[in-house]
């Protein structure tokens, strides 16, 4: 039942590496001999019951670089817990040893050289090997997606989702919910899940209108499997609204109606289920709260926030299973379930290393088949990279800084705006930047780069808000995502104050100026939530900027300070 030992035993069979000096081809070499696919995939089937999970995969078809973050901050009862634990106390919580395969796939540190010692992570045929390695030992084992499937690429954008429907379906999953889905427009969602060959899940999905139940995500889904009833409920992100632009989908309401998921496990209790499993796209934070309101769910597996843990974590008699992202890992949980009580569990978070498992042939022919007709955009080189690229960690990713140096350039503007999100793979100094790769850090739906006038009063009403989403000591006030990313202005953000008091000190970095509140400033951004923004798309924005460049060289960006944590 103890998880840790079946992953971190993966770090001993390379710790010889440690402490090497310089990491070339030669440690890529021995990457590989001392971590094979059957170490990776090793697991001693225990119970009746078993679960795979993958979860916000963000349309990453092929084999990445992903950086996790060197900052994630807790607030209130989450201060200092997983996952808002990071860096060497993540690998001291853990006992990961430094320079290990655990190491490079859940901390931050020392990334440069691990990625060139270990390669890239994730590629769904990889994904495709593992599961079929796990249906191998369990045939009946079921797959659940987490969602944030359909988005995050440039062939997933300009076919509307369907190269990241055919692949999963060459996958068979058993059941989904849903995020970034709903972006792509409500007809085209119903399009796709009307013809969806496994269940599409949503019990918080409401008609907007009558606030009844959507007919077309159901609650939850009846499975047999090992000899037990299983119900599987499907949890979409409750703040789509907010999040995103709520005229993409003004049929359905959301949230996370808790009363509602309490509803729904008594009603499948009633009904003989032995095993309650929630498919959930909540976030870490307020599905552990979730977890301390509903009782009689067994297990949720949970997504949004994009945490790799190798442990789940226990709320009362509720395991929490984190899977992280972008396809980098896969989740097994094996489940001992006897006369309607779930006895015991044992867990695996399986790193997908690229350059150890074989990748599935019949998979890597579909995802070549997909990417087909764009192969010449997306391969085509921009410019090059002299800095870690990566997006993630609360308030700041080189990512972002880049993007915001476009906006400000390309726009001619005095400060720039890039989301928070959370998706995006990395790239390593040295790498050349090809469109694809702008594309996997900028591509929605709705991605039109304004242009506009703000107040330095309206400015900070902005930072505070996202700053309340994120710092709010209650999860059910959270929205998952991180700090809106600023360029060309410095700001300090005491995260423990209350909300209209975390940001002071903003200063216009050109001029050294504090910001005035009554001022007008230009400010540059993208991803605006409003209908009919107009501007150009912010991957050509990009693009253009990187072309002039030729060659990314970024500094380090200090200009937030951050304090009370």
């Amino acid at each position: 039942m103890i998880s840790r030992r079946d992953f971190l035993q993966v770090s001993m069979a390379a710790s010889a590496m440690v402490g090497a000096s310089g990491f070339g081809n030669w440690a890529r070499l021995a990457a590989q001999q001392s971590l094979t696919q059957d170490q990776l995939l090793q697991f001693d089937t225990f119970g009746n019951v078993s679960l795979i999970h993958v979860t916000d995969i963000h349309a990453q078809l092929k084999p990445i670089y992903f950086r996790e973050p060197s900052i994630n901050i807790g607030v209130g009862g989450n201060k200092g817990a997983v996952p808002h634990v990071t860096g060497a106390d993540f690998r001291k919580l853990y006992g990961i040893d430094d320079g290990s395969p655990s190491h490079y796939a859940l901390s931050s540190g020392d990334f440069e050289s691990l990625a060139r010692a270990y390669g890239k992570v994730g590629g769904l045929d990889r994904v495709a090997t593992v599961i079929n390695s796990i249906r191998a030992a369990r045939p009946d084992a079921l797959l659940l997606d987490g969602g944030d499937t359909w988005h995050g690429s440039m062939t997933c954008y300009k076919t509307e989702g369907q190269d990241m429907v055919n692949v999963m379906n060459a996958l068979k999953p058993d059941a989904m919910t849903f995020h970034w889905e709903f972006t792509l427009g409500s007809a085209r969602v119903q399009e796709i899940v009307e013809n969806l060959p496994y269940a599409a899940l949503g019990q918080n999905i409401f008609d907007a209108e009558w606030d009844e139940p959507s007919e077309l995500f159901p609650p939850y889904k009846f499975f047999e499997r090992g000899g037990v009833k299983i119900a599987v409920i499907g949890q979409a992100f409750p703040y789509m609204p907010i999040a995103n632009p709520r005229w993409m989908f003004p049929e359905y309401s959301f949230g996370i109606r808790d009363e509602n998921m309490q509803a729904m496990v008594d009603e499948v209790r009633a009904q003989g289920a032995e095993l309650v499993v929630c498919l959930s796209h909540n976030g870490f934070d307020v599905d552990k709260q979730m977890a301390s309101k509903v009782t009689g769910i067994d297990v949720i597996l949970t997504g949004h926030t994009h945490d790799a843990l190798p442990e789940p974590v226990l709320v009362g008699d509720t395991i929490l299973i984190a899977s992280g992202s972008n396809g980098k890992f896969v989740s097994r949980v094996d489940l001992d379930v006897r006369d309607g009580r779930m006895m015991g569990f044992r867990h695996k978070l399986i790193p997908i290393f690229s350059d150890v498992i074989e990748p599935d042939a019949e998979v890597s022919a579909i995802i070549d088949e997909q990417r087909a007709p764009f192969k010449a955009e997306l391969e085509e080189v921009i410019g090059q990279t002299d800095s870690l690229l990566y997006r993630r960690g609360n308030f700041n990713g080189s990512w972002d800084d880049l993007i915001c140096d476009a906006l400000m350039s390309e726009r001619e503007a005095d400060i720039a705006m890039s989301p928070g999100v959370r998706w995006g793979p990395s790239l390593i100094p040295g790498d050349n930047i090809t469109r694809e790769d702008i594309w996997n850090v900028t591509s929605m739906t709705y991605g039109e780069a304004y242009r506009s006038e703000m107040t330095g009063e309206f400015i900070k009403v902005i930072l505070e808000d996202v700053a309340d989403n994120i710092f709010n000591p209650d999860p059910y006030y959270q929205q998952g995502g991180d700090m809106v990313r600023i360029g060309g202005m410095a700001y300090r953000c005491d995260v423990s104050k209350p909300q209209g008091e975390r940001i002071s000190d903003m200063t216009l970095l050109k001029t050294g100026e504090a910001i005035d509140p009554s001022k007008n400033y230009v400010v540059a951004g993208w991803a605006s939530v409003n209908e009919g923004t107009e501007g150009p798309q912010i991957w050509d924005v990009v693009e253009s900027h990187i072309r002039k460049l030729g060659t990314v060289t970024l500094e380090p960006n200090n200009s937030v300070e951050v304090v009370g944590i």
